[in-house]
């Protein structure tokens, strides 16, 4: 039987050596969150911190840090999950093998939220203030506090009930900016299940109700960022996964029901308007910038007499919330093929912001009896992807074959793109989609939510030999240098500073390609990227894909040898040049302060309260 709420879960991981107290006092601005990536990344237990500066709540740090630790929270449900999530992908299954669906039957009946006994809920215990909750800073330039593992609850004003209810994760700002007291700034991105609530409420002329949820069974947090199938709500989700039903409560003063286990809950409604939202250090990497986004009236604030402030901290991939990446993609692999028609795996690339890069393998079964397999099925996949789900925000998608190496894997980036640079044809297989919708976070492009796509699909034979050494360096134009080798077949190159407008092409990028054109090399590295730090970007493949991938726009960024547009087709030879440089208008990247850093370290140092846990 899974946890009840939070606090049967830190009693477990306590009792296995999997959680640590920490009674110093530490500050919520920028320390806490320092610390949090540090215990990530050492693979730290989760840290309970009971003596946080300015309020009387303990915070819990890393949770949810290592997959052992995740697995381990989930351990009793895990089968059953596995078993629904399969029965959904092949339910013809279900029929033909009728026993081994047996072991979802527990997991079924624990997907119907229930009406709390004797009608109390534990969240209602007590009130506060907003002020009186943690002041979570996490970056330097953050525009105010932030609740990173919010649990957001709303319901479609058009069909009231759980049936069309949604719980997500949107980041909300707690103070700052032109926030009144009692007001929050609700940042939902493109593409989430609250936006069609909003929408509705406010073709009805209504305000929305919400309620922000902080902590409870730890399985509301993974259900409110899984990308769940048409017909499965988060909240059945969430009993699944946590191997309980998720108990509900009423209360006569709010519109909405009560997660009766959480740990907070901030009552209130989107009303008429909006705010400056933001700056945030956000988990691609960079700052999300001020942005004016709904404002939350927050009516009343709940919380348990034992609460715990759960939270995390983002920045440059990886971090915590990798975790629950890698562990949904887990889950969800058997469905992929039935989302999406004709794919096999997909792979959204965290150490690359997650959306801006998405590696996806399909079937190429549209002519098989052509002597030369090329991309056609490919290339319907892609728009399946593009058109659904998260996928949707996805900046450039690749795509291989299965048929040409039945063992590739889309996970095994090194062996993914080897494969496809050995066989891309540049004159056929990149297909851009221009001023699309793009992610929220992505400054790359023409606009806030404005951006471009590039589709790379390719099939077929090895084409060339990928170089694994500079044999000899190419005639680079002024103001370009040190070429350095960052994986087979890629080339970095140190450009000069990026000073133009959005959206316009560079002069020294179109001379750089074509002086490529006449390299002896350029085909043993068909992807060569212009960055600002050469060094930095040949590193380490993880490096290459964070900059290369999230500096550029694929519209506005690829130049090529022999580029030319025909019949609104643009094409290329080897290589494809990107322009991956910072611009002016980019968002800058992540930074710790100096000071901050060093009094973290000293914490850590032998004799210090943190010692031992990074």
């Amino acid at each position: 039987m899974g946890y009840a709420n939070l606090n049967q879960c830190l009693v477990d991981l306590e009792a296995q050596g999997q959680l640590r107290r920490v009674d110093v006092e530490l500050d919520p601005y920028l320390e806490l969150a320092a610390v949090q990536r540090r215990a990530f990344r050492a693979k730290a237990p989760a840290l309970l911190f009971t003596r946080v500066k300015g309020t009387r709540f303990p915070m819990l740090a890393n949770l949810f840090g290592t997959r052992e630790r995740l697995r381990y929270i989930f351990r009793d449900s895990l089968r059953a999950v596995d078993a629904v999530l399969a029965a959904k992908a092949d339910p013809s299954a279900a029929l033909r093998r009728p026993w081994r669906s047996l072991a979802a039957l527990p997991g079924l009946v624990r997907m119907l939220p229930r009406a709390k006994r004797n009608g109390g809920a534990p969240v209602l215990e007590c009130n506060c203030n907003l002020a009186d909750l943690p002041r979570l800073t996490c970056w330097p330039g953050d525009g105010g506090p932030f609740i990173t593992l919010p649990l957001v609850y709303s319901e479609d004003p058009c069909r009231p009930g759980l049936n069309a209810s949604n719980l997500g994760m949107y980041r909300v700002q707690l103070a700052g900016n032109a926030y009144a007291p009692d007001e929050a700034g609700l940042h939902y991105q493109i593409h989430r299940g609250i936006g069609a609530h909003h929408a509705n409420a406010i073709a009805r002329g209504e305000e929305l109700p919400v309620h922000v949820y902080v902590g409870g069974p730890p399985a509301l947090s993974v259900a409110a960022v899984m990308p769940l199938p048409e017909g499965l709500s988060e909240l059945r989700f969430a009993g699944l996964l946590g191997g309980r039903r998720v108990e509900l409560a009423r209360a006569p003063e709010l519109r909405l029901p009560v997660l009766a286990e959480a740990d907070f809950c901030i009552s209130g409604r989107l009303v008429p308007g909006l705010k400056p939202e933001g700056p945030f250090g956000d988990h691609v990497g960079y700052y999300s910038l001020r942005h004016d986004f709904p404002v939350l009236k927050v009516d009343a604030v709940y919380h348990r007499r034992d609460a715990v402030w759960p939270f995390t901290a983002v920045g440059r991939p990886p971090q915590e919330d990798t975790v629950f990446g890698d562990f949904i993609h887990e889950l969800t692999a058997p469905l992929v093929p039935q989302v999406f028609q004709g794919v096999r795996e997909v792979h959204a690339v965290d150490v690359a912001g997650v959306h801006p890069l998405l590696l996806a393998l399909g079937s190429e079964r549209y002519t098989p009896y052509e002597a030369r397999r090329r991309p056609r099925e490919l290339l319907t996949a892609a728009l399946h992807l593009l058109g659904a789900t998260q996928t949707a925000l996805a900046k450039y998608v690749l795509l291989a074959a299965h048929e040409d190496a039945p063992g590739l894997c889309a996970r095994d980036v090194p062996a993914f793109l080897r494969h496809l640079l050995e066989r891309t044809d540049f004159s056929r297989d990149l297909h851009f989609l221009t001023r699309s919708t793009s992610d929220t976070l992505d400054y790359t492009g023409c606009g806030l939510h404005e951006g471009s796509k590039l589709i790379w699909a390719s099939a077929g034979e090895k084409r060339r030999e990928l170089g694994l050494e500079l044999r000899g360096a190419p005639d680079l134009p002024e103001g370009f240098s040190e070429p350095r080798v960052a994986g087979p077949g890629l080339l970095v190159v140190r450009g000069p500073a990026h000073s133009l407008e959005r959206g316009e092409p560079d002069p020294r990028m179109e001379e750089l390609a074509r002086r490529l054109e006449a390299w002896p090399e350029r085909e043993a590295f068909p992807l060569v990227a212009v960055v600002d730090d050469a060094a930095f970007c040949a590193a380490g493949l993880d490096n290459f894909l964070w900059v290369v991938f999230t500096r550029s726009d694929p519209a506005t960024d690829s130049y090529g040898a022999h580029a030319q547009t025909r019949a609104k087709h643009w094409s290329c030879a080897a290589p494809l040049v990107l322009d991956a440089r910072l611009k002016p208008f980019h968002a800058p990247p992540l930074e710790e302060d100096p000071a901050v850093t060093r009094g973290v370290e000293a914490l850590a140092a032998p004799g210090g309260p943190l010692h031992g846990y990074f």
